[in-house]
């Protein structure tokens, strides 16, 4: 049954994320092959930096419609009209909660990785790769890599916090659906209040570190890096913190969805 739910929850997802996915890349290849023609042309150039305002705007509404569609999801399949259905189905409640979120791990990370693919086809080049790779020579020495294992590890940590955000409303919703009127607006305020004690805790644990690290509290004390080493931990920090974040949200969700629901 796991399976069934499951595939329902990403063709309902997928079915309209797939759009932006296809016209955030199109924009991005037809951006790549206006920037590539060697030609001073002043209305070339205006085009191509049309083409690239499109292609952003289309990163950002696949971002949006990602959160907007597993939060709306979510609340449609557990608390609205289609929650008469979804619990009459022969399924316990901690399956219909994994189900979705096994979907917004899915879906969270096809965005962003769509996302990052539009970026390298908009701006790769061997100029491009020089130039971050200057810039941030201190920090690829650290890792004893190359810039391919930097854009990798950006890629899971901002995938982390993003996948956080959304368990994070996973949960506003569930609390705030147990109360008896102004659900959806005690969802958010519940979800904001989340976020940001999470956000805050994360500061409170990186700069409890720093207490023992020198170069992680210039981070706070100063506006000047020093020391990649410092960037280099609060990475690896961040990324251990965020997934232990999604773990414990899982459990509380599950916990507390299971406690009972109150349908609209």
């Amino acid at each position: 049954m796991l399976n069934k739910l499951l595939k329902y929850d990403l063709k309902w997802t997928l079915k309209i994320l797939a759009v932006f996915y296809v016209l955030t890349l199109f924009f991005a290849i037809i951006t790549r092959i206006v920037f590539e023609i060697d030609n001073n042309s002043l209305m070339l150039l205006i085009t191509g930096k049309i083409l690239q305002g499109f292609t952003i705007s289309m990163i950002v509404s696949a971002l949006i419609n990602t959160f907007m569609r597993m939060w709306l999801r979510f609340k449609n399949n557990i608390y609205g009209d289609e929650s008469y259905l979804t619990h009459t189905l022969p399924v316990d409640k901690k399956s219909i909660y994994l189900s979705k979120v096994l979907t917004a791990l899915i879906t969270m990370f096809t965005t962003i990785f769509v996302i990052f693919l539009a970026v390298i086809i908009m701006y790769y080049s061997n100029d491009n790769l020089i130039l971050i790779k200057s810039s941030l020579e201190g920090l690829s020495n650290i890792y004893n890599s190359n810039i391919a294992i930097l854009l990798l590890i950006a890629f899971f940590l901002i995938f982390l916090e993003m996948f956080l955000l959304l368990m994070i409303g996973f949960i506003g919703l569930i609390i705030g659906h147990k109360a008896n009127n102004g659900k959806v607006l005690k969802s958010i305020i519940y979800g904001f209040i989340l976020y940001t004690a999470t956000q805050l805790l994360t500061l409170l644990i990186i700069f409890i570190v720093g207490l023992f690290s020198k170069d992680i509290m210039d981070l706070f004390m100063s506006s000047n890096i020093n020391s990649f080493d410092s960037i280099k931990m609060v990475m690896i920090i961040s990324m251990i913190i965020y997934s232990i974040y999604n773990i414990v949200y899982y459990f509380i969700g599950k916990k507390t969805l299971q406690d009972g629901v109150n349908v609209e």
